[in-house]
């Protein structure tokens, strides 16, 4: 009983939009998993799903590989994975069963299966890891290879008994000592489409690294199913031993720190920075952080001076009224002067942005446009708000939810609850948003280049140029929200 095959239950084939960007990011929290196995004597092998085209493709796999334990342990360091996307769900659903069907021990580990244990269990698995996992699931596998049948006593399951009834355990602490974790089996990985997919569409490979755990703060729609409020951080040093580590392995161009907040841990930032430099690791990185934490002017510019060229953060809105509806703690101040900070540094600062928050009015709205319009960032990702279980703002409408809860892709953007506005107004706003956007990013090239005509590059004239295209079709797009709007 040492036979474990891995996988996880993201499709990327079943994900229209992320397919069509092609920046795929290998199933870290999957690979750290079974590297803690493998440390612990387990025989693992991984069926990533990243490319496969139908669920089924894992039963040559399982018929070859013969395992004991099926592990679906999804990366709950990917934003994508903590969506609960349904195309997903049923993926993993169907190869549960086909494990199942083998005589395989089928545990689960993810977001999805922490909110729903009950119909992941009706659907093939034994066990579902809830929270933080790889400690219960070394644990778990180690009781189940002894031959004990009793596991009420291991923290942080829930199961089916023999009485029929579904069982949940105390909750399992989260695990401090990130550093006491071996680094994460990237041999398991076919990197070769990874990086082929990466190329076509980017033009460079980013690969994915994790430095922390958790988040503390309290914006009340942000759900935590995995780790939770506590924020735990590994050593600077540590993080740098795998960086040097994928530098070797893998010809890597760039990385995505995959943190929910980057460098939170006071003093954090300025060491790492320091051993970047001391390494001549200076790697090309992308983050994410909140405003209020890029207002520190000195921690901004140790980022820069250690590669960071792209920091994604919440702006979420341009109105006040909606950050404090969100409690997300920040003020549109803070916005401000961390974007100004942030293009002083050289680094280019994204929003993610969020319409449809409950009591936002066309005011609101209008106050969001104009942040965009007046900061410029670099990209903006726009969504809207999404009631996930476990939230205070899930609570707030679940009455609405009748048969739909969860989004059957990432692009789906169903507003799925009674707002201000019918949900076709939210997908036409998106439309506007982002033509506007782009509008206003046109229009910024073009002063360049009327002020400095031999100064600017062949891109910033082809954007200055885009003007023409529009301008035009945001007036479209503006003129269908109208209408909406009357409606």
């Amino acid at each position: 009983m040492n036979n474990i095959l891995f996988t996880h239950s993201y499709f990327l084939r079943f994900d229209p939009k992320q397919w069509s960007i092609g920046q795929p990011y290998a199933p870290l929290g999957t690979l750290y998993a079974a590297s803690l196995m493998r440390e612990n004597g387990y025989k693992v092998s991984l069926f990533d799903t990243m490319f496969v085209t139908d669920p089924a493709e894992v039963e040559p796999v399982l018929d070859e590989a013969r395992p004991d334990f099926f592990v679906v342990y999804d990366d709950g360091f990917n934003y994508l994975t903590k969506m609960c996307l349904t195309n997903m769900r049923e993926a993993a659903f169907n190869m549960c069963k086909m494990a199942k069907a083998r005589g395989c021990t089928v545990i689960v580990s993810s977001s999805d299966s922490t909110d729903r244990y009950e119909e992941y269990l009706k659907e093939g698995a034994d066990y579902v890891i809830i929270g933080e996992a790889e400690q219960t699931l070394l644990e778990l596998a180690n009781h189940i290879r002894l031959g004990e049948a009793d596991v009420a006593f291991i923290p942080g399951l829930a199961y089916t008994g023999n009485d029929g009834k579904v069982h949940k355990t105390v909750a399992r602490p989260v695990l401090k000592d990130l550093d006491s974790l071996p680094l994460p089996a990237w041999d398991l990985v076919d990197i070769e489409p990874y990086r082929d997919s990466w190329l076509k569409n980017a033009g460079y490979f980013s690969i994915n690294m994790g430095t922390t755990r958790g988040c503390p703060f309290k914006c009340n729609w942000c759900a935590k199913p995995i780790y939770g409020n506590r924020y735990n951080s590994r050593s600077p040093q540590n993080v740098i031993a795998e960086l040097k580590m994928l530098k070797e392995r893998f010809p890597v161009d760039h990385i995505w720190f995959c943190d929910d907040i980057f460098g939170l841990k006071p003093g954090w930032v300025l060491e790492f920075a320091r051993l970047m430099q001391q390494e001549n690791l200076r790697t090309r990185f992308k983050i994410q952080s909140r405003a209020d934490l890029l207002v520190d002017e000195e921690l901004v510019a140790a980022l820069a001076a250690a590669g960071c060229e792209n920091v994604w953060i919440g702006a979420e809105s341009g109105s006040q009224k909606i950050l404090d509806a969100m409690d997300k703690g920040t003020t549109i101040a803070q916005i401000h002067i961390a974007t100004r900070a942030m293009k002083k540094a050289g680094i280019k600062p994204s929003f993610f942005i969020q319409f449809g928050y409950p009591g936002e009015d066309r005011g609101d709205i209008a106050k969001t446009i104009k942040m965009i319009n007046e900061l410029l960032p670099f990209e903006i990702g726009i969504s809207v708000s999404y009631p996930l279980p476990g939230t205070v703002f899930y609570e707030r409408v679940k009455a609405d939810l009748k048969n739909k809860t969860n989004w059957t892709d990432s692009d789906e953007m169903a507003l799925m609850f009674t707002n201000t506005f019918p949900p076709t107004y939210y997908k036409q706003l998106h439309k506007y948003v982002h033509k506007n956007y782009h509008m206003h990013l046109a229009k910024n090239s073009l002063i360049k280049l009327l002020k400095n005509p031999l100064g600017i590059s062949g891109a910033g004239l082809k954007k200055a140029l885009s003007v023409f295209y529009y301008t035009p079709a945001t007036y479209i797009e503006r003129l269908k929200l109208n209408q909406l709007e009357k409606a």
